[in-house]
């Protein structure tokens, strides 16, 4: 089961994700004239992502809750933050193969479609959703409360 000190170190584990996940979304554009390191830095950005929503499933999987069979419950929960972390991540995945795709021959050149702004700005738009709904499930009284219940930290 996880204790107190394994949860903090998954939260803080978490946090620098999302943390790494906000810096490249505010800097990658900076990088335009270098599509590698661009490239780099996306492929990194969405495995943090990826690995964010695996720990959230492992986090569930481990509870008491879990384990007794009441995965409904865990769902009815916990829906909203797996749907929009999985969003996020298409979303993630959508605008940065189409930046790359635009950007790869003509990285000296500025290259902004409609549609590409579109995509921009949801996926923007989603990554303000994800983080808050991450924060507001770890900070939260009630999520403390259940998570300590399910998990049984001492």
């Amino acid at each position: 089961m996880l204790q107190t000190n394994n949860y903090s170190l998954v939260l803080l584990i978490q946090l620098s994700l999302l943390t790494f996940d906000l810096f490249v979304n505010s800097f990658s554009e900076l990088l335009r004239a270098a599509p590698v390191v661009q490239l780099v830095l996306f492929i990194i950005q969405d495995i943090a992502i990826l690995f964010n929503l695996i720990i959230i499933l492992l986090m569930l999987f481990n509870t008491y809750v879990f384990q007794v069979g009441l995965v409904s419950l865990l769902l009815e929960r916990f829906r909203a933050l797996l749907l929009l972390s999985a969003l996020y991540l298409t979303l993630s995945i959508s605008l940065h193969s189409w930046i790359m795709n635009l950007r790869w021959l003509k990285s000296n050149r500025y290259v902004w479609t409609d549609g590409l702004q579109v995509i921009f700005v949801f996926q923007r738009i989603g990554e303000a959703i994800f983080g808050h709904t991450h924060f507001r499930k770890h900070f939260r009284p009630e999520t403390q409360s259940i998570l300590s219940a399910f998990y049984s930290i001492k």
